[in-house]
């Protein structure tokens, strides 16, 4: 009994150890991180400027990456070291462990929330930081690139716009002509039905003058339908050929 409990004590002992190792080294990194962080901000004004060598600025985001993934790595390592000291008091919880182990333990918790909280709000800011510094650059790429393009190409721009748009009309004017050919094709269909209707009740018209009278106001109206129908769809399509050639 006496050596497990010399060797959960032991136990203990070696992660506290590990905790404060880690907890050192992951100080160190913050301090580093955000030294770079300031560096970065520093290097992005000269840079403003398009006079600072590229390869400054790759080497800067190497080394914000390469460092970012080592802290989340320690963070990492510390959480499973924080955890197991969590298993360890829940081992001898029977014995109801002492005052100062759980405020140990929760100092080395309060430390680990104070570091990843810390470490995550050092990379969001350089990475807007980042953002920002993309976004500018490809503002004044695209200045440049205008500023630095000659007249003759900005014509023939222009005359390949004119002529996209052209095309487009005369797509428009096709698809609206296609659509005029139906609805004729439709009417004419629609016209000879209607032919033939008119043929039998002309039929029974000659045979009875009532039907007949009724005949005559019925293809009287038929008529005028039709020449209003037929100005409509007139003024359609020249209205639409007048708009496809503005």
């Amino acid at each position: 009994m006496r050596k497990s409990m010399a060797d959960m004590g032991n136990l203990w002992e070696d992660l506290r150890r590990q905790a404060r190792q880690l907890e050192n080294e992951i100080d160190l990194k913050l301090v580093s991180f955000s030294k770079l962080g300031t560096n970065y901000s520093s290097q992005r004004d000269y840079d403003s400027n398009d006079t600072a060598p590229l390869l400054n600025k790759a080497s800067s985001e190497h080394m914000f990456d390469t460092m970012a993934m080592e802290i989340s790595q320690l963070l990492a390592k510390l959480t499973e070291v924080n955890d197991r000291m969590v298993e360890y008091t829940q081992t001898i919880s029977v014995s109801s462990p002492s005052a100062t182990l759980m405020h140990t333990l929760q100092r080395h918790r309060d430390i680990l929330q104070d570091y990843s909280h810390e470490f995550q709000k050092t990379s969001a800011n350089i990475s807007q930081m980042r953002e920002r510094e993309d976004l500018l650059g490809s503002v004044r790429r695209d200045i440049s690139a205008y500023k630095n393009s000659s007249g003759l190409n900005r014509r023939s721009d222009l005359y390949l716009k004119e002529n996209e748009h052209i095309r487009n009309s005369e797509r428009l004017v096709d698809e609206q002509i296609s659509i005029a050919i139906a609805t004729k094709e439709n009417l004419q269909s629609q016209s000879r039905f209607l032919t033939s209707i008119t043929q039998k009740v002309n039929t029974l018209a000659n045979r009875f003058p009532v039907i007949n009278s009724l005949v005559q106001r019925i293809n009287l109206r038929k008529r005028r339908d039709s020449i209003i129908l037929a100005l409509v769809i007139a003024v359609c399509i020249i209205l639409l050929i007048l708009y496809a050639f503005h």
